[in-house]
């Protein structure tokens, strides 16, 4: 049961090419941007699209095959768990 407390799917369409990390261990690390869009119709009745961005990290065999196979614009589905950063800018 646990498993599913922190779980996301996502699908929406890659928005640079991904860029692969080769860490010191061995493993390797892929980082691209997601973007999904919701769409839904205003109170006048237009059609409105709101886009959302996700910073992804994948590792080891997943960040292989992101690598090789997802290129800047595709639709993928991924599946994964949300984890948030809060990174302050440094210091001038």
């Amino acid at each position: 049961m646990s498993t599913l407390r922190n779980r996301v799917q996502l699908i929406g369409h890659v928005g640079a090419d991904p860029v692969m990390t080769n860490l010191e261990s061995g493993k390797n690390l892929v980082r691209f941007s997601l973007a999904t869009n919701e769409t839904y119709k205003n109170a006048k009745g237009e059609k409105q699209t709101n886009t959302d961005w996700h910073h992804i990290v994948a590792w080891g065999k997943t960040a292989d095959i992101i690598d090789k196979y997802v290129s800047k614009g595709k639709e993928i589905a991924i599946e994964g768990k949300l984890t948030s950063r809060n990174e302050l800018p440094p210091k001038s």
